[in-house]
């Protein structure tokens, strides 16, 4: 589902654009959000060296950080309230080998206070994928008087 499909859901898609703006590991990772839709979000980062370990394989470090933010943006696009990474289980499958992750989470059960996301995390080597991580978590749902008070003076 696009954005003008869902009208209600333009804005909800422009606040998390913004705030992903702002998130200085997701600019250091190089890691950009590639599809946003109401329940779902991707995100991909290119190979670089400063993000692989000393066997040359991407570091699970950038695998756990696709997921934790992946599904958190996921829960947020469901009601469009803020929300935070509450924990996930991440199951490591294979080593992550090629030019490319891509994680991709989705919505499994929204909730007011806590939702519950999926996320699936894909190594590209030669335009084909190979499933590399999974992962579960719970997201909690912040209200958005409990956001404003989180939020520095510089945000």
């Amino acid at each position: 589902m696009r954005a003008d499909a869902d009208p209600e859901f333009a804005p909800i898609a422009e606040r998390i654009h913004a705030n992903i703006g702002r998130q200085g590991f997701m600019n250091l990772v190089g890691a950009r959000l590639s599809e946003l839709s109401r329940g779902n979000c991707t995100i991909a980062v290119e190979r670089r060296p400063e993000l692989l370990q000393q066997h040359g394989f991407f570091h699970g470090g950038v695998t756990a950080f696709l997921v934790d933010n992946a599904t958190t943006i996921a829960a947020a696009t469901s009601r469009g309230q803020p929300a935070l990474t509450a924990e996930y289980k991440l199951n490591l499958l294979s080593p992550a080998v090629g030019e490319k992750l891509i994680c991709r989470a989705r919505v499994i059960k929204p909730g007011r206070q806590v939702a519950v996301v999926a996320a699936d995390v894909f190594c590209v080597s030669d335009g084909v994928e190979k499933h590399t991580a999974t992962a579960l978590a719970s997201i909690a749902m912040l209200s958005d008087d409990v956001a404003a008070k989180t939020k520095s003076p510089a945000a």
